[in-house]
C-alpha cells in the first residue's frame, strides 16, 4: 500500500483494540467479550456488546408442548455466557490477545490491510459447549461475521441460534428484502420475496406477549435511527445500519425488546418502556407449530438438534 488511508488504523489499548478507518470507529473490548462500539459516520450502533442468543420467547404452542421445561436450560445460556478466549489477527499474523502490558510493545498507531478479532464463548449449559464468533473487518469498513456453534451430545434442542445486537435507542423503521410478513420455518407457504417496510416495532398484540416478529429467508435488512444518548449530537437525521447475506440468507428479529424481557411480561402493560432496539440476526429458527394450542409439538423437521453443528455468516455494511 502507498498509502496509509487506505489502510486500517488499529491502536492496541489496554483491554481493547480500536479499528479506525474512513467514516468508521470499531472498539473490541477484551473484558467485555465482544465488540463494544461500532460508529459510522460519528453514530453509536452498540448499547451491549453482541453475544450469542438461544433463546426466543414461548409461544402459547410452545407452553402447552411444555418445551420450556424440555429445553429453560438455553434461557439461563441466553442470559449469561462466558468469554474464554479472545485472538487478534492482523494482515493473517495472529497478536494473540494484545491487552496490557504487552500492549505496549506496538508504541503508536499501526497499519493493517485486515483485522480479524475472534471471541470463543461457553455456555453455561450441561454440558457445556461454545460458540466462536469471528468479526472480520477489512479496509473499507465492512465486517463479515462468521458464528459457529459446537454441537454436544445430550444438550436439549434449541429454541433458536443466533447473534443478539442491542441498540442504545429505539429505531424508526427497518427495510427488508425477504419474505413478507411474520415467518417462521414451518409458516413460510404463504409469504412472498419482495422489498418491505416496517414502521412500527411494537409486539404483535396477542393477549399474553410471546414471540413474535420473524422474517426468514432474508437478502438484507436496513435498521433506522435517528436519535441518541449523545445529547452534543445535534444532526438528528437519519442513520442506516446495512446487514447483508454472506453465502446464505439469514433470519432476524428487530423487536424493543430481549426474549428474556417478553417471557417475564404476562401482559403487555408490564413489558418495560420501547426504549432501545433489539436485533436478533439467526443461522437456525425452531419452528412454531400450532397444529394444536395445548401439547402437539412443533413437526420434526422444524426442530434444532443441539447435539450438532450450525454454522452461519452474515456482512455488516
Amino acid at each position: 500500500m502507498d498509502c496509509t488511508s487506505k489502510l486500517l488504523r488499529v491502536v492496541y489499548g489496554d483491554f481493547t483494540l480500536g479499528v479506525h478507518g474512513e467514516g468508521f470507529d470499531y472498539i473490541f473490548s477484551y473484558a467485555q467479550g465482544g465488540l463494544e462500539s461500532l460508529v459510522k459516520n460519528g453514530y453509536e450502533w452498540l448499547y451491549r456488546c453482541p453475544k450469542p442468543t438461544f433463546w426466543r420467547a414461548l409461544t402459547d404452542n410452545d407452553r402447552g408442548s411444555k418445551f420450556h421445561i424440555k429445553s429453560g436450560s438455553w434461557l439461563a445460556a441466553d442470559v449469561f455466557i462466558d468469554c474464554k478466549e479472545v485472538e487478534v489477527i492482523t494482515d493473517g499474523e495472529s497478536q494473540g490477545k494484545p491487552c496490557a502490558p504487552d500492549n505496549n510493545k506496538y508504541g503508536g498507531d499501526v497499519f493493517a490491510e485486515n483485522v480479524v478479532v475472534k471471541y470463543v464463548y461457553e455456555t453455561i449449559t450441561t454440558p457445556a459447549t461454545t460458540v466462536e464468533v469471528v468479526y472480520s473487518v477489512d479496509n473499507k469498513g465492512k465486517i463479515a461475521v462468521n458464528v459457529s456453534y459446537k454441537g454436544a451430545q445430550g444438550l436439549p434442542e434449541l429454541p433458536v441460534f443466533g447473534l443478539r445486537f442491542i441498540m442504545p435507542t429505539l429505531a424508526d423503521k427497518y427495510m427488508y428484502e425477504g419474505l413478507s410478513g411474520e415467518t417462521y420455518p414451518d409458516r413460510m407457504a404463504g409469504a412472498v420475496k419482495g422489498v418491505y417496510e416496517i414502521n412500527n416495532l411494537s409486539l404483535t398484540p396477542y393477549l399474553v406477549p410471546q414471540e413474535c416478529g420473524m422474517r426468514m429467508d432474508t437478502d438484507w435488512l436496513e435498521v433506522s435511527r435517528r436519535t441518541s444518548l449523545n445529547n452534543s449530537r445535534k444532526n438528528n437525521s437519519d442513520q442506516i445500519l446495512r446487514i447483508e447475506k454472506d453465502k446464505n440468507t439469514f433470519a432476524f428479529s428487530c423487536l424493543p425488546y430481549t426474549a428474556s424481557e417478553i417471557e417475564n411480561a404476562m401482559h403487555h402493560e408490564e413489558l418495560p418502556p420501547a426504549r432501545r432496539t433489539v436485533l436478533c440476526v439467526y443461522g437456525a429458527v425452531r419452528g412454531v407449530g400450532g397444529i394444536d394450542s395445548w401439547g402437539s409439538d412443533v413437526e420434526k423437521a422444524y426442530h434444532i438438534n443441539a447435539e450438532e453443528d450450525i454454522h452461519f455468516s452474515f456482512i455488516i455494511c
